[in-house]
This record gives C-alpha cells, sequence and structure tokens, in this order.
C-alpha cells in the first residue's frame, strides 16, 4: 500500500496546507509509504483536453497519483465549492484515479460549508469509481491555535482520518484480490 496526501491551496499561508502536512507526518508514525504533492511547487497548465495532458508536471502528477491506493486531497472552499487548483489537477490527470480511496482534508472561512467537497468526492466516485471516506476532516480558523497550530481536537480529528484512510484502503485492497 502507498499513499498520497495532495496539498491543493496556492495560498501561501494556507490551514489546508497545514493539514496536508500533518496528516503526512501522522501517516509516517503508522509506518506507512506516503508522498506528499504541494501544487504550489508542482505547478499544472489549465486543463485544455489538448497539449496540457503532455506536460512534464502532469505526467510527473499522474504517475505519483497511479502509485497510490489511498489519498488525502487538502483545499481549501471557495465559493462553496472546492477550489480550481485541485479540480484542474483531477481534469488533467483522469483515469489514474480510478479505484482509490479518497480522504479529504478541507479548510474554510465559516461552518456554513462543511458539505461543499460533496459535488467533487460525488464526480470522483462516479467518474473514477473511488471510494470516498465518509468522515473528513472539516476545518475553521477557530480550529487553529495562535501560529496557525492545529487545536487538540483538530489533530484528533486528523490521526482518526489517516487512520481511517489505511483501513478503508488495506480492506478494499484485500476485497479487490479475494475476487
Amino acid at each position: 500500500m502507498s499513499y498520497l496526501v495532495l496539498s491543493g491551496s496556492l495560498y501561501p499561508e494556507s490551514r489546508s496546507r497545514i493539514l496536508a502536512e500533518k496528516a503526512v507526518a501522522l501517516l509516517q508514525t503508522q509506518a506507512v509509504p506516503v508522498e506528499y504533492v504541494d501544487l504550489r511547487e508542482f505547478p499544472l497548465p489549465l486543463c485544455d483536453g489538448d497539449k496540457s495532458q503532455i506536460n512534464l508536471n502532469v505526467l510527473k502528477l499522474k504517475s505519483i497519483i497511479a502509485r497510490a491506493q489511498g489519498i488525502l486531497l487538502a483545499g481549501p472552499v471557495y465559493n462553496y465549492a472546492v477550489n480550481s487548483a485541485l479540480k484542474n489537477a483531477v481534469e488533467l490527470t483522469g483515469e489514474v484515479w480510478n479505484d482509490k480511496v479518497i480522504g479529504f482534508l478541507i479548510a474554510a472561512g465559516g461552518k456554513n460549508s462543511y458539505m461543499s467537497f460533496m459535488s467533487f468526492g460525488n464526480s470522483l466516485m462516479l467518474e473514477f469509481r473511488c471510494t470516498i471516506i465518509p468522515r473528513f476532516v472539516y476545518s475553521t480558523a477557530d480550529d487553529f491555535n495562535g501560529e496557525n497550530l492545529p487545536s487538540a481536537e483538530l489533530q484528533r480529528r486528523l490521526k482518526e482520518l489517516t487512520t481511517g484512510l489505511i483501513r478503508y484502503t488495506k480492506a478494499l485492497r484485500k476485497n479487490q484480490i479475494n475476487s
């Protein structure tokens, strides 16, 4: 099993990136192979359905996603939806998302957009047959203390999600092997 944490925020002081980095650290303490991609350091073209598909960073990202069985997607909520950078990454990489286990790490401005990632999750589920972990981490600024450090409660929820990612991925993989 290998895992990927993909940070989709392009904002320099992103709270969702903090969640992503904490998730990587938690996965590493559980002794599983994990890769981390920060889209700020991985510039992608806008998906045009043509030449963008052969961009070197797109090809590299496809390879990274293809290796992972379980993926945590970290991103902000913009206008009650996933940000465009994450959506663009999925549009560019397409079929390598098939049959992945997906979890969400969400940073939002307020408490009212907690279902904002559901349409994104539905598209991954319907288009690529991804398994979406029903428990996700949704956070607001109130979940961070001082220097943008996650509160104890937020850290507990991050641990639950990373543990769940491993459990779901192993169970799904075992089921695929046995069928």
